[in-house]
This record gives C-alpha cells, sequence and structure tokens, in this order.
C-alpha cells in the first residue's frame, strides 16, 4: 500500500476549508492558506496551486464574492467573501461531512 499525502486527504475537503474560513471574515488567498494552517495547528496546508483554482471554482458557482483591496502590508489584493448561497452551501457541506465523518469513525472502529 502507498503512503498519502496530504494532498490526498485535503483534495475532498478543500471546498469545505475555504467556505468555513471565509464565514469567520473576509481575506484574501494568502490569508485563507495562513488561517487555515493556525487553526489546524499547522496539519494542514493548503498549497497556492490548488487553493487558487478552487477559489475561482466557488466565485464561479457563486458561493463567494471578491474585490480588490488592500493588505495590511499595504499591497494589492483580492478580498473573497461568502455570498447567501455560499453560506447555505456551507451548512449543507458541514451537515454532510459530519454524516462522512460519524460512518468513517464506525468503520475504523470496528473489530
Amino acid at each position: 500500500m502507498t503512503t498519502r499525502t496530504q494532498t490526498d486527504a485535503l483534495r475532498g475537503s478543500l471546498d469545505l476549508l475555504v467556505l468555513k474560513t471565509l464565514s469567520l471574515v473576509p481575506m484574501h488567498g494568502w490569508g485563507i492558506s495562513q488561517r487555515i494552517q493556525q487553526i489546524s495547528e499547522g496539519i494542514l496546508e493548503v498549497n497556492q496551486g490548488s487553493l487558487y483554482p478552487a477559489l475561482q471554482r466557488l466565485e464561479k458557482n457563486g458561493l463567494i464574492s471578491s474585490d480588490w483591496g488592500t493588505t495590511d502590508n499595504n499591497r494589492r489584493a483580492r478580498y473573497y467573501r461568502l455570498t447567501a448561497a455560499g453560506r447555505r452551501a456551507l451548512g449543507q457541506e458541514l451537515e454532510s461531512w459530519k454524516r462522512f465523518a460519524t460512518g468513517l469513525d464506525a468503520v475504523l472502529r470496528s473489530t
């Protein structure tokens, strides 16, 4: 059996992580990746090559919107925020994830 990378584990969860992070406060892409890493205590690292396509996909689907702004370092950056549809999708995704995690936990605890 091959060792699975963190990227494999994150693949199905990235949209959920982004939506949850943006539910707290609007932020730019780098801030999103840093916040996920901070909240997960360094366990989850979202690389930029995965994050920005996810942000574009979520925006195309109407779950987030974006505007240009200025960072604390006085740099121009695109800031993302949840839309009403994004908040609804986040609630649905959280419920789906909880059901999945419960089922996974039941299988892993079985003997």
